[in-house]
């Protein structure tokens, strides 16, 4: 159950039974379990999305695998990271990352932090992620790499405070993919679905790149064609089309 909003805002309170929000947690579900089954999360990763009655909150399911969250998991945050949802379930520590970013970008609605590992080679060394093929190139034509020893020296690093979240937000500025050293990748996007097509084929392309470096000089895509490739392809009728075939191998979620 969602609390009313904080005295003194101007947005509406928060409804209790929300048809949008109900639409938006059963997505989260949909794209937690087809980023499971894709490879790009395991036991460890997550995804939310902006609240669509408040856009100063996000949703984010509990403490829990991606490919078992269920709607009942899926609870509100307030944009300090503050947890609205009456629970006592655990909760992510790096809620910081998603928080920081729906701050910081509002032409964002959704994120997933993982750690496939095709992305980690590019979070442990020197090398470039770069745009390689036209479905590849929905990553981002600039994926930067958030370096958290800079700012905060030696952590375990979670990224489990606003401060730490604010630094990897300003590295992502305008772009869609940050990879964060030692650690894993952040990716956002303006609708759940284009969330998760990025995330997908950002990995796949990393997977790409990698196999050409061992044949010889990888081949990246131009600025222009990295551009002109994502706004295709981020189009319904690219991404509706792999959202219907990735949906079919997973378990709906149980309505409300």
């Amino acid at each position: 159950m969602l609390s009313n909003a904080p005295a003194g805002t101007s947005e509406a309170p928060l409804q209790q039974f929300s048809p949008e929000r109900d639409a938006v947690i059963a997505e989260i579900v949909l794209a937690s379990r087809i980023l499971a089954r894709e490879g790009i999360v395991d036991s460890f990763g997550h995804v939310s999305a902006r609240h669509p009655d408040r856009r100063d909150h996000y949703l984010m399911p509990r403490t829990r695998a991606a490919e078992l969250v269920t709607p009942e998991d899926v609870l509100a945050f307030d944009r300090e990271d503050a947890l609205v949802s009456v629970t006592q379930a655990r909760i992510f520590a790096e809620r910081s990352i998603h928080g920081a970013i729906y701050r910081a970008r509002p032409d964002v609605q959704a994120i997933c932090h993982h750690h496939a590992p095709a992305m980690m080679p590019f979070c442990t060394s020197d090398a470039a992620l770069v745009p390689v093929f036209h479905l590849g190139a929905t990553m981002g034509a600039t994926v930067p790499l958030w370096d958290s020893q800079d700012e905060f020296g030696d952590t375990n690093l979670i990224v489990s405070s606003q401060a730490q979240g604010d630094s990897l937000a300003r590295a992502l500025g305008s772009n869609w993919t940050v990879l964060m050293r030692g650690h894993g990748a952040t990716v956002a996007g303006r609708s759940l679905r284009e969330m998760t097509f990025r995330a997908i084929y950002g990995a796949r392309n990393a997977e790409v790149q990698l196999k050409a470096a061992q044949l010889g000089t990888v081949r990246r895509l131009t600025a222009a064609e990295a551009f002109s490739a994502a706004e295709f392809n981020l189009t319904p009728f690219a991404m509706d089309r792999a959202w219907e075939q990735w949906t079919r191998h997973v378990d709906a979620p149980t309505p409300f």
